[in-house]
């Protein structure tokens, strides 16, 4: 246990170092006009975060609570992710057709009513709960994005300053996870499993009003039918090979990464020792379904993670300066797969697994600020939000199908290093036919085209010249 909280300790001082490093390395904007948009935009955005962080720590147990059986649960959770599968492009659709704005506040509805199942206790309720918390999150991984860089290019900002946002949208994400962890606790303590929900229904209430507010609408393509939108987007994803590589990486990474948010509890805890008698008896009480004892903090872990995601988002600017999101990708990508293999090579390690999912972290914090930014770079305008939903696809069928299957711990590990090579093959594709590695290669054979006569020539023009 003390590794745990002496690793989290450790990380908040070098987040805190490494926080007040970048701020005197990365220029920022002195444009009021951005600094105000950008604050209408991430007050929105974490409110919406915040709406679904609440919930995350208590949504198994309020279903154990009811005293539903582990299958039950487990085709609750499915059924989530298949709703997410199912309906999330059609929901994206609307958002290009009907407006950003106006599917940023149905999220707000969807989600909220979601929070309102949770105070029946029947199965099918809380199954309509579940799906309507899939739609909503479908909308949240598009919808938003989606409105801020439509107004963020509209409004004329420098585009390198959209990076700046995301990444700050990481950092504070990471922030309201930790605090909304501690809020969840405290109103759980007090009044009961269902009370995270009902103060995350609150923050819903709150971040629609924002929105409606403080937002202007924006549309992608509000002519096209939902199924012209859905015919571009997918002829757009096939014929655009920069926007095909790019949902590959979304979805392998985050496929890995969603099962590691199912899988990294069991691999950390300790394995039922070999005891026998009256000893074992006394392990039972805290003993898991799983064989696995319940001795983990796993608050302070859970704010350890969160703490190297906003380590992550400090490095994802200094990186940005340096290179560009299509290059360095590559090697985060590549060092996310190696930290992946510790629970497969260290087996009940818990310093090296630990370890080697705090650097997965680190990379998911750099991940999701460059995956943005190049989303704006390259994702078409008039299909956005229905093209980022196509994405959500195959990431949802990924944990689906790892749901589905009693996997050991060992093929689970393995498969989300499988994902994320082929994650790193995809980078390293969309590199080389990047804008900016054309240009390198553009300026190389113009230097090329130099041959040593004509600098010869070149040289004999200059020195006349002098003469």
């Amino acid at each position: 246990m003390d590794i745990f909280i002496s690793g989290f300790w450790v990380l908040s001082v070098l987040c805190l170092i490494l926080f007040l490093y970048t701020r005197t390395k990365v220029s920022t904007s002195s444009d009021a006009a951005f600094k105000a948009f950008q604050r209408t935009y991430l007050a929105v955005y974490l409110l919406a975060m915040a709406g679904d962080w609440l919930q995350g720590p208590y949504v198994y147990a309020l279903y154990a609570h009811y005293g539903m059986n582990t299958h039950d649960i487990q085709v609750l959770f499915v059924a989530g992710f298949g709703s997410s599968l199912v309906f999330g492009t059609v929901v994206g659709s609307f958002a290009d057709k009907y407006g950003r704005r106006n599917n940023c506040i149905m999220y707000g509805v969807l989600y909220g009513l979601a929070c309102v199942t949770k105070h029946f206790n029947n199965f099918y309720i809380l199954m309509v709960g579940r799906l309507l918390g899939g739609i909503a999150t479908s909308i949240l991984y598009s919808a938003f994005e989606s409105w801020l860089i439509y107004e963020h290019n509209k409004r004329g900002f420098e585009p390198e300053l959209l990076g700046t946002i995301f990444s700050h949208a990481v950092l504070g994400n990471s922030m309201v996870a930790i605090g909304s962890g501690v809020v969840a606790q405290q109103v759980a303590d007090q009044f009961g499993y269902v009370s995270p929900f009902d103060v995350s229904l609150c923050v819903l209430v709150v971040m629609s009003i924002l929105i409606i507010f403080s937002w202007v609408e924006n549309h992608g393509d509000a002519q096209a039918s939902t199924m012209q939108s859905y015919s571009s987007a997918f002829k757009c994803i096939l014929q655009d090979r920069k926007v095909l590589f790019l949902g590959l990486i979304q979805s392998l990474f985050e496929g890995a990464m969603y099962t590691f948010v199912l899988e990294w509890t069991p691999a950390l805890t300790p394995a039922e020792p070999e005891v026998s008698g009256s000893a074992r008896s006394l392990l039972s009480e805290e003993e898991g379904d799983d064989g696995h004892i319940g001795v983990i903090p796993h608050g302070y872990i859970f704010a350890a993670f969160m703490v190297a995601i906003m380590i992550g988002s400090s490095l994802f600017k200094l990186l940005s300066k340096w290179s560009s999101e299509e290059s360095f990708m590559r090697f985060v990508l590549l060092t996310a797969a190696l930290a992946l293999l510790t629970p497969i090579l260290y087996p009940g390690n818990q310093l090296f697994i630990f370890i080697g999912f705090l650097v997965f972290e680190v990379c998911v914090g750099i991940f999701w600020p460059s995956l943005s930014t190049m989303r704006g770079r390259y994702v078409p305008e008039e299909t956005r939000a229905t093209i980022m939903n196509f994405f959500r696809i195959p990431l949802n069928a990924i944990v689906v199908m790892i749901l589905l299957q009693n996997l050991s711990q060992q093929i689970i590990f393995s498969c989300c290093v499988g994902f994320l090579s082929i994650a790193v093959i995809c980078q390293h594709l969309l590199f080389r036919i990047s804008p900016v590695h054309m240009k390198t290669i553009s300026t190389l054979d113009v230097l090329d085209a130099k041959t040593p006569d004509s600098i010869v020539s070149d040289g004999g023009k200059s020195t006349s010249s002098a003469n």
